[in-house]
């Protein structure tokens, strides 16, 4: 209905925009604005990018939404339902699950026949901001979180820990785009991880995880100059950068064009 859809918009959007903003004002490293591969105007046709993209993937999503709310999902009130260790493990079971359904989507969307087409505009942002992270083709970012929707009706789940599950997400799209790469853990797919795979394309497509990266041989670990603002800044890291993804490129054009 159109209330449900107003109500969805307006707290996708206001969760963009909030999330973004204070990610983009206290934690991304506008240091980065000043790399060769950032765009003019870059954060202005981020921002209108998602504002274009999100009226769509809300209209997408409302037959799940209004499964879920006609109780055709598993989700459930009663806390005591499956026993509060169910909780826990019901969380990890939706990261494991989402993080394995992503891996593939995003993967199939760098397929020369799809990617053009659906992924190519998110890859448009090669040195993101925190807005990038829900700058892309609508059909790009429903695929990207079918499987969010999915799991409840795989597995139960609490509301609750449904719910902050799926904003954990969203905030956590944020992060893996702001720049800022707190985490050196080789098993979590942090922002340096996600850097790299917008930097040189074929690699680090899980969302949370490097796991099935590992797993299907597309991992690539973060140099470590990326961990060092001082270094990563440097004219010439950001120099060395520009001429790899001056090189991919043309190799990604010619595979689109012979699919």
């Amino acid at each position: 209905s159109l209330s449900l859809f107003v109500f969805i918009y307006s707290y996708i959007l206001a969760f963009y925009f909030g999330t973004a903003g204070l990610s983009y004002r206290f934690i991304y490293d506008k240091k980065q604005e000043q790399h060769p591969k950032f765009l003019p105007r870059q954060k202005l046709l981020e921002m209108a990018c998602a504002s274009r993209a999100l009226p769509v993937i809300t209209v997408l999503t409302i037959p799940w939404i209004l499964g879920e709310l006609h109780g055709y999902s598993l989700v459930y009130k009663d806390w005591d339902k499956f026993g509060y260790p169910y909780l826990a493990l019901s969380a990890v079971m939706f990261i494991l699950f989402t993080d394995f359904c992503i891996y593939w989507i995003h993967r199939l969307e760098h397929h020369p026949m799809v990617y053009a087409k659906c992924h190519k505009l998110h890859h448009k942002w090669i040195v993101c901001t925190p807005y990038a992270s829900h700058a892309f083709h609508p059909v790009d970012g429903y695929l990207q979180s079918l499987p969010y929707h999915m799991a409840v009706f795989i597995f139960p789940m609490h509301e609750y820990v449904y719910l902050a599950l799926f904003a954990f997400v969203n905030v956590w799209s944020v992060m893996i785009h702001d720049g800022e790469y707190v985490s050196n853990n080789s098993l979590v797919n942090g922002a340096a991880h996600h850097t790299v795979h917008h930097l040189y394309f074929y690699y680090n497509y899980g969302q949370f995880t490097t796991l099935f990266d590992r797993l299907f041989n597309s991992y690539r670990k973060p140099t470590q100059e990326i961990y060092d603002r001082s270094r990563r800044n440097s004219k010439t890291v950001q120099a060395s950068q520009a001429h790899a993804i001056d090189t991919a490129l043309p190799t990604l054009e010619s595979r689109k064009k012979t699919q």
